[in-house]
């Protein structure tokens, strides 16, 4: 089951002037504040920073659709043509993430909370 994109990431390099800028611009400090990640919540939407992105092939934001069983929604989309991105992996916390590009090279994330 799809319960519709609840997480969007941004691939940032400086990661303290991220943080500062996207505070400033939702007006809260951040839920997480790690060296890996930075998250905020706003209105149930998860806004995140990732300093990694830019070096894992993210070119921009990245919406992720929260489903509850990845790895079968994983497969119903490469069983429809997608092409995995990335695999299912485990980024902490209970959740797990994946990306697939669809046949217009669009980018897919799903990520599964636990």
């Amino acid at each position: 089951m799809t319960e519709g994109i609840g997480t969007i990431i941004y691939p940032v390099k400086d990661i303290a002037q991220a943080k500062k800028l996207y505070s400033k611009l939702l007006g809260m400090a951040p839920y997480l504040d790690e060296a890996y990640y930075v998250g905020f919540n706003v209105g149930g939407q998860d806004v995140g920073l990732d300093p990694n992105g830019h070096n894992r092939g993210m070119t921009g934001p990245l919406g992720y659709w929260h489903v509850s069983d990845i790895r079968k929604t994983l497969q119903l989309l490469l069983d429809a043509g997608a092409q995995a991105q990335q695999e299912v992996q485990d980024v902490g916390g209970g959740k797990l993430t994946a990306v697939v590009r669809d046949a217009e090279g669009n980018i897919i994330g799903l990520i599964q909370s636990s």
